[in-house]
């Protein structure tokens, strides 16, 4: 009956990943189609823009011809009649000229036939006929002004849609996820030397596989690479995923996507215990600042009510889920009396891990180290056998120790401003670095014999925490140095 049920239990799991898939694919193809419509409307409306364009072009260069040869044609018009006109009167003049000449031939006097001879020549002498050019001013050829369109509407019969550029792949197996830096790496099916740059679009997600439509997180565009590979870098692994797609652009339309590739993005996430923190402490999201007035005022009710702080294990659950689901464990009371301490929200109990916190380096006394579930609550990181922790003393005088089961070790290095801190669970190795420089500042090798949990201290100061990091490659490296290598602080273990 039991086994039964256990496989009814994963053929019912099936059918429901099964039917999340299959709806995930209905509301895509409903969403294509939406964009189908919209899409074929816009290049539609663009099209008929382009000709209305075209055509407001070819009109206005037609406007521009004719007026040139109207113009033309009437400053020839004008030059030629000015001729004529001129002509005609010279004509005229001439042949006035020309009947009294012949009168005088014909006249029988010879009284005053020379001084009518002499006049008659001055008159010619001085005649506009004899002053006038006779080629004219204007010519008739307007060939000048012919066109021949035959290339343009050769230009013209050749329009056609805009090539569009073909789709990238996206290679995988040369991407890189490293250092909270992921390399995307991608290909052409052929070259195309008409492609000017790509987009290259990101969003995290929690689920493995093609996008879904209805996703928590928007997609990050990045424009105008130039090469076939990005580099993103300073990213927060918050999500078990992040999902990458890319498409060509030339001068005038981008491609399609590719098919979008899901990266796996292993990091340590949690969030603040505020519910078991003390009460001088103001918990925001992984912010912390001391609060002196926090404690004065006890509401029993809320402590009566309050709901059991939720503690979870990453290798528990699927490789760093955001999906915290509380243990059976109850939820611990709160930090009293001078510990003045907060928790984190997940336990850690196999694999390696990493995170920062940056704090005020004026903060009176500030810790960060693990701890023990089993950690009271009247207790104070490093001073009981259920904590480790780097401990700044600024009261009096400035001191940075090493802390655990009361023992304290004094450090000899620089005081940052940020403090990484790296678990190895398995290997019973807490490390802290100078979160900037890689700088080694103190390991605990011990042999945890219950998960631990990320915790901190503050009085009279403040810090915030940084999760969702992988563990650095320096760091790597240098644990690997440092395996063979004994321990320095067997006394505070």
């Amino acid at each position: 009956m039991g086994d039964q049920k256990e496989s009814l239990r994963k053929i019912t799991h099936t059918l429901a990943m099964k039917n999340e898939e299959i709806s995930n694919f209905v509301c895509t193809v409903k969403q294509n189609l939406n964009n189908l419509e919209t899409n074929s409307s816009r290049v539609q409306e663009d099209l008929e823009t382009e000709f209305t364009l075209l055509h407001s072009v070819l009109d206005e260069m037609k406007d521009n011809m004719l007026t040139r040869i109207k113009q033309e044609r009437a400053s020839r018009t004008y030059e030629l009649q000015s001729q004529l006109s001129a002509c005609s009167k010279a004509l005229e003049s001439s042949e006035e000229l020309l009947e009294l000449a012949n009168q005088t031939l014909c006249s029988s006097e010879t009284e005053g036939f020379n001084q009518a001879a002499k006049d008659i020549k001055d008159s010619v002498t001085m005649a506009p006929a004899f002053r006038l050019s006779l080629k004219a001013k204007a010519s008739d050829n307007m060939s000048h002004l012919m066109v021949d369109f035959s290339q343009e509407r050769e230009l013209l019969q050749g329009l056609k849609f805009l090539p569009v550029p073909s789709t990238p792949e996206i290679q995988v197996s040369e991407c890189q996820v490293c250092d909270n830096t992921v390399t995307v790496v991608w290909t052409l099916p052929e070259p195309d030397s008409k492609i000017d740059h790509y987009i290259l679009e990101h969003r995290r997600t929690n689920h493995e596989g093609p996008p879904r439509i209805r996703e928590d997180f928007p997609w990050m565009v990045v424009e105008g690479i130039r090469e076939l590979e990005l580099t993103l870098t300073g990213l927060r692994f918050d999500t078990r995923y992040i999902t990458f797609r890319v498409r060509a652009c030339n001068k005038a339309v981008a491609g399609e996507f590719s098919e979008p590739v899901t990266l796996e993005t292993h990091a340590f996430t949690f969030k603040l215990d505020a519910a078991s923190s003390h009460q001088n402490l103001k918990v925001e999201d992984l912010s912390v600042e001391w609060d002196g007035s926090g404690g004065k005022i006890q509401d029993i009710r809320k402590e009566k009510t309050r709901t059991n702080s939720p503690m979870h294990s990453p290798a528990r659950s699927a490789l760093m889920s955001p999906k915290r689901a509380p243990t059976a464990r109850p939820g611990r009371d709160r930090f009293t009396a001078e510990s003045y301490t907060v928790l984190a929200d997940t336990m850690i109990d196999a694999g390696q891990h990493y995170w920062e916190v940056r704090f005020d380096k004026e903060s009176k006394a500030f810790a960060v180290g693990v701890a023990l579930r089993s950690l009271g609550r009247f207790d104070q990181l490093g001073k009981s056998s259920a904590s480790w922790c780097i401990h700044l003393n600024n009261w009096l005088q400035q001191s940075l120790t090493a802390k655990h089961n009361n023992k304290a070790r004094t450090l000899d290095c620089t005081i940052p401003s940020s403090i990484g801190v790296y678990v190895h669970y398995d290997e019973g190795v807490l490390s802290f670095y100078n979160s900037k420089t890689k700088q080694l500042m103190h390991t605990f090798k011990t042999k945890f014999q219950q998960p631990v949990i990320p915790a901190f201290m503050v009085w009279n100061g403040s810090f915030s925490v940084v999760t969702g990091l992988q563990v650095p490659s320096a760091v790597q490296s240098g644990q690997r140095k440092n395996s063979g290598t004994s321990s320095s602080n067997a006394s505070l273990n």
